[in-house]
């Protein structure tokens, strides 16, 4: 329930503070008073799209807070977990702020929060019923989300949905096998010609730069044999040979050391790196050894080299690239090989998938029908209480083409008078009975709702229901009826409505004014809740018009004293 509502620089609004009630609310004022702010101002609070336009001209952000009086309920609770959010008030602190640059920001109990967080706890904190509402009646897309709601199916639906796209993906992939087939195969002879001139030469990974390293050493046999014997008479091979002096320094160490032990650690020291010239000189031997020219050899490593190169500008700039874009290759051969089994079996995979579409959108179709047939009823003693005792609802389903919603679509048809058939409810129903029409939906569909939402434990706990503009085309009795379905929705729920008739406004618990005024060359909007003198008045000029008489204000007393008690 809303408790009270904070509107600072909204459109015209320049600062409004409203405590709410428990039962039914009423905003009347002149046309184009700013009665339908706060109506947009609650939808903010729920998660509505925001604009710049709304900030107030010279201003830098507008700004809405709501205190909602919410029970406790475990999804509620959840929700606000998982978002980080302490609820440990009674009351649940709901703001949005809108700035003139376009950016937005929302916040739940004093914590920053997305905007989809605000649409997932509107359930939760209220409904509004717009003027759009009564407008969409008329598409069949909504007609049908209408019994959806009313069904309670969202397992069948999402069934459905997912079988749909599954169906799809596997059309598309067959349309594209198809379509790409013929290019394939005129490509396939150019592929074969790449995977045999790549495994003709077949290059392993590694090889090109082992190959590189020896055609170095073939070509320069002579220098490096040089060059090793040069380094292993330094070493070994030579009067002046490292190993031969640095085993003589060994022994005068040794000899030292039997004298004052103290050397023995240099003793240590010098005898690996005499065991380590002896290795490297006796690897260099074996090295000079090996060394033989072999000009048979060179070119074979040359020319493997050549084809290598020539593999490289083509297909890679490294053998695992070229060996990545061969298997590429064989993998496009043998998928353009085994299309016609890959085509089999994707015609077996749509039949399948055809077939399970079918059978959820089949049970998708007779839970409308049967959802269907339970609002007819529903709606029709509804519309008994709003005047029109004689109208027939009657939802038809129709058959439509196979889509992602199933194989549905819904026609309302109505008939407002006994003795006429069913008709499209655009073709005639008036714009009060369309009005009606929309409330007994609307509360059709609420208490739903509130038990799907809410849970079992929510019985009796009341929810905040706005309806903007609801009696848009009506007046006389028809205008009563809906003061009084109104009044017994408030019994069990807060209402917020705004009207324009007195026959609704005389049904009120509380009762506020709209008013638009010029401050200081500014228009300003402002609102008051009226006290009973103020009410009766204000009901006498909406019988009377701009001058309040004796006789409509005697009329608005009586009419308030009337519906007051009902």
């Amino acid at each position: 329930m809303l408790v009270e509502l904070l509107v600072e620089n909204f459109a015209v609004a320049e600062k409004l503070r409203l405590r709410f009630h428990a039962g039914l609310n009423l905003l009347t004022g002149e046309t184009g008073s700013g009665k339908s702010i706060l109506v947009d101002a609650l939808g903010l609070l729920l998660g509505g799209r925001a604009a710049t336009e709304m900030v107030r001209a010279g201003t830098e952000r507008a700004r809405i807070s709501g205190l909602f009086d919410v029970p406790r309920h475990p999804r509620l609770l959840a929700l606000l977990e998982a978002a980080g959010i302490e609820w440990a008030d009674d009351d649940l602190l709901v703001e949005r702020e809108i700035g003139a640059n376009g950016k937005s920001r929302a916040f739940v109990a004093n914590r920053p929060v997305t905007v989809s967080l605000l649409r997932e706890l509107a359930p939760f904190l209220g409904d509004i019923h717009g003027q759009n509402d009564q407008q969409q009646l008329f598409d069949p897309e909504a007609q049908l989300a209408i019994i959806d709601d009313y069904s309670g199916h969202p397992g069948l639906l999402s069934e459905t949905h997912a079988a749909w796209t599954h169906l799809l993906a596997l059309r598309r992939e067959l349309e594209e096998l198809d379509r790409n087939e013929r290019e394939k195969l005129r490509l396939a002879d150019l592929w074969r010609m790449q995977s045999q001139e790549i495994e003709s030469v077949k290059p392993l990974p590694g090889e090109d730069e082992d190959l590189e390293r020896e055609s170095r050493r073939l070509k320069n046999v002579t220098r490096l044999a040089e060059l090793g014997n040069d380094a292993y008479a330094l070493l070994y091979d030579s009067q002046d040979a490292a190993t031969a002096r640095v085993r003589q320094a060994l022994r005068r160490l040794e000899d030292l050391a039997r004298i004052d032990a103290s050397l023995l650690a240099a003793v240590e020291t010098l005898q690996p790196a005499l065991i380590a010239i002896e290795e490297v000189s006796y690897t260099l031997r074996d090295y000079v050894a090996d060394l033989e020219a072999n000009p048979s050899r060179l070119d074979e490593v040359e020319s493997r080299l050549v084809s290598m190169e020539k593999l490289k500008r083509k297909y890679g700039a490294g053998i695992e690239e070229i060996l990545g874009f061969l298997e590429e290759t064989k993998q496009k051969l043998h998928a353009l090989d085994n299309a016609a089994e890959h085509r089999a079996a994707l015609r077996d995979g749509i039949a399948t998938a055809e077939g399970e579409y079918r059978k959820h959108a089949g049970q998708l179709s007779n839970s409308r029908r049967f959802a269907a047939a339970r609002l007819a009823k529903e709606v029709e003693a509804q519309l008994a209480d709003l005047a029109m005792s004689r109208a027939v609802f009657q939802p038809e389903l129709l058959p439509a083409p196979d889509g992602p919603h199933g194989q549905d679509t819904m026609r309302f048809l109505v008939s407002a008078n006994l003795g006429e058939d069913p008709k499209p409810l655009d073709k005639i129903a008036s714009g009060g009975e369309i009005s009606r029409i929309a409330l007994a939906l609307k509360t059709c569909l609420s208490s739903l709702t509130e038990q799907r939402t809410l849970g079992p434990d929510a019985a009796g706990a009341p929810r905040t229901l706005v309806f903007d503009e609801v009696d848009a085309g009506i007046g006389g009795r028809a205008a009563e009826s809906v003061g009084r379905k109104l009044k017994q929705l408030a019994r069990s729920n807060q209402v917020l409505c705004v009207t324009h008739l007195p026959q609704i406004a005389s049904f009120a618990d509380y009762h506020y004014s709209v008013e638009k005024m010029e401050i200081e060359g500014r228009t300003v909007s402002r609102i008051e809740q009226l006290d009973a003198a103020a009410r009766a008045a204000e009901v006498g000029r909406m019988l009377s018009g701009e001058h309040l008489t004796k006789e409509a204000l005697k009329n608005a007393e009586q009419l308030i004293r009337i519906n007051s008690g009902r």
